[in-house]
């Protein structure tokens, strides 16, 4: 695997090494021991699945205080947008995000360590988004943050008429509104 910075200290981009050949392909997604060799030393205890259409914007979303969980992500099938934005207190990065193509093609996953809003808009027609949590969710500990909030200035790469949000997510306040992740 590949293991590639971005940015933001701590978002990560793993590639893995696929063997493909008549019969189609292989990979390893996850490794605890090259992973662990990364730096990426989180213990995953929860795995969730999500199919969402074109259109669809899920997020931001976090979960706060004990329950806050790093994440790692992948595209089964189509393409998405992923992003991740710093709410580390004290961060020099605070507010800035990474933006992510991850697709069933390119098969690249994106590591999300505790202390990140996280969302995805989708790109194709539909689309499988799955990821692996470190921490189990709490419904009392979720929150979140405007898809369209202009200080993060995220480009989900959809038009305003095709947008399609949750009507919890569009009740979201702005960033300064969401408890600053203390690690």
């Amino acid at each position: 695997m590949n293991f590639i910075k971005t940015a933001i200290d701590g978002v990560i981009i793993v590639e893995p090494q696929v063997f493909a050949d008549e019969r189609g392909y292989f990979f390893e997604s996850y490794n605890q021991e090259a992973f662990a060799a990364a730096g990426i030393k989180a213990k995953f205890v929860q795995d969730n699945q999500s199919c969402s259409s074109y259109g669809v914007i899920r997020g931001l979303h976090c979960q706060q205080g004990a329950h806050a969980q790093a994440k790692l992500v992948r595209v089964l099938e189509g393409k998405v947008l992923d992003v991740a934005v710093d709410i580390r207190e004290g961060s020099p990065t605070f507010g800035k995000h990474v933006a992510i193509e991850l697709s069933a093609e390119n098969k690249r996953q994106l590591y999300i360590p505790r202390g990140f809003l996280h969302g995805f808009s989708v790109l194709s027609n539909q689309a499988v988004f799955a990821y692996k949590c470190d921490n189990f969710y709490c419904h009392e500990a979720e929150a979140g943050v405007r898809w369209n909030d202009a200080e993060i200035g995220i480009d989900w790469r959809i038009p305003a008429d095709k947008v399609i949000i949750s009507a919890k997510d569009k009740c979201h306040g702005g960033l300064r509104d969401v408890t600053h992740y203390r690690g």
